[in-house]
């Protein structure tokens, strides 16, 4: 499934990202470990995979546009991809969408069309769309393109710290802990992968106990990017390559996005710190299971962050 040809078309249109080394130490007065973390820094990760599905269509295909749903950042992402390309991107965004989400959409050039919050409303008003335009499909995470273009995380990461033993990454729909998971195992099988995934929304969490996909009735959680439900095509991925799922709660992810703020001097959304919530949390550090990991690269998915909510708490 990984396309070999993500790494060449993705370096056309961005600047590799840089890690940030920092140790346990700076977050804590009594550490349990004093392992050094990788941290891997970008506004959302979605245009990776946007870009190679863009990228993947021909010219008939791509004349024709592309639509898809998505609470913000693969909305953005699938814009600014198709925006390069110059064709038309219709986006059905749920009416509960941050703010900020939504206006890098209409910078791009998206066409905004919006839907109710539940995913049912999002898939049905992306089906009419699909009908009135004859647009192109492009699933938020349920796409073997969109994974490939995610995975290429896994190959400029490991390249740049091929040390690193075990990755964290935050979980929703699974397209980039799919492609993070399928590239890294292929680089090194030995390498842990493990999900993030918040309390309030952790579907992933009991699919892997159940052994088979488990859809929640709804979602509650500040980490807006992460309410999404696994897929076909993700779910025998995560599944079969991911070793663990720690969840958080939001209290921890708020924490560790302070934290983000206030040590790492890094903006990161609440889904983008789950990552490192996962990693703070008692949950981690006390399990004899992960006492070995001792090269952990974290990533952060996103930091797209609803200034004027932030704003307004700070007034209260």
């Amino acid at each position: 499934m990984f396309c070999a040809k993500c790494p060449r078309i993705l370096r056309s249109y961005y600047i590799p990202h840089r890690l940030i080394h920092f140790s346990l130490s700076v977050f804590a007065y009594s550490p349990t470990r004093n392992n050094w973390k990788h941290m891997r820094l970008r506004g959302a990760f979605k245009f990776r995979g946007a870009c190679n599905a863009i990228c993947s269509l021909d010219d008939r295909q791509a004349a024709r546009g592309v639509v898809t749903h998505s609470s913000g950042n693969h909305a953005a992402a699938l814009a600014l991809a198709a925006k390069l390309r110059g064709i038309p991107a219709y986006i059905v965004i749920p009416k509960n969408a941050p703010q900020c989400k939504v206006q890098n959409v209409m910078r791009y050039g998206g066409q905004v069309i919006w839907s109710e919050a539940t995913i049912q409303s999002r898939e049905q008003t992306a089906a009419k769309v699909l009908q009135e335009t004859g647009a192109v499909l492009i699933h938020p995470y349920n796409d073997g393109r969109i994974m490939s273009g995610q995975g290429t995380i896994s190959l400029e990461l490991l390249e740049q710290a091929p040390h690193i033993d075990t990755l964290i990454v935050p979980i929703s729909g699974g397209g980039l802990i799919s492609g993070v998971a399928l590239a890294a195992k292929s680089i090194n099988p030995a390498i842990r992968v493990l999900a993030a995934e918040p309390k309030g929304a952790d579907d992933a969490s009991q699919s892997k106990v159940a052994g088979r996909i488990v859809t929640l009735p709804e979602t509650n959680t500040v980490a807006d990017g992460l309410r999404a439900s696994l897929g076909e095509l993700t779910w025998p991925i995560v599944r079969d390559l991911v070793d663990d799922i720690i969840t958080v709660d939001d209290t921890e992810i708020v924490e560790a996005m302070r934290h983000c703020y206030e040590i790492l001097k890094v903006a990161v959304e609440p889904s983008g710190a789950t990552g490192l919530a996962a990693v703070l949390s008692d949950t981690f550090r006390n399990n004899p299971a992960w006492k070995d990991c001792n090269q952990i690269g974290i990533i952060l998915s996103g930091g797209n962050v609803d200034l004027e909510v932030l704003w307004n708490s700070f007034r209260k």
